[in-house]
């Protein structure tokens, strides 16, 4: 991606911080797992809205991989709600791109849990208190998320 556009990116999740307050969500994801905010205390959490389908989800995804895997054992965790897509295909896409974050079937109602979904992808982030600090339309990128959060951390 060129650098104008991450740094626009990254602009855009920095200005799109809002400090609503956020309820908590529940999810099961394809394992069968229960995916709720409140398990993840202390923990930054990224919620990705995305479809099989959607050419900027597809772009984006690399991304999220190296972001859970950067920091899933320490400050961060991902979670893929795949949209408008078919069971078959998120399976195969999830196998296919080695996807190692939590994938659950989503459909619009689930998604209202944690807020509107007018775009794929769409990202939520909630800080580590569970509090909802963030969300963009469009694609995300690690390095934005990174740096959103380091600015977050450097302000406390």
């Amino acid at each position: 991606m060129p650098t104008v556009l991450r740094l626009l990116c990254t602009a855009i999740l920095l200005m799109s911080a809002t400090a609503a307050s956020a309820g908590s969500f529940v999810f099961k994801d394809m394992k069968g797992q229960e995916q709720r905010l409140q398990d993840y205390r202390g923990k930054w959490v990224l919620v990705n809205f995305w479809a099989t389908w959607c050419p900027p989800c597809l772009e984006e995804i690399p991304d999220l991989i190296a972001l859970n895997e950067a920091h899933r054992n320490r400050d961060l965790v991902v979670i893929g709600v795949a949209l408008d897509s078919t069971k078959d295909s998120v399976v195969e896409f999830v196998a296919k791109k080695k996807i190692s974050y939590p994938i659950v079937f989503g459909d619009y109602d689930l998604a209202s849990q944690v807020g509107d979904v007018e775009a794929l992808p769409t990202t939520y982030l909630y800080d580590p208190t569970g509090k909802l600090v963030s969300y963009q339309q469009g694609m995300v990128t690690r390095t934005s998320v990174e740096s959103y959060i380091k600015s977050k951390t450097l302000r406390k």
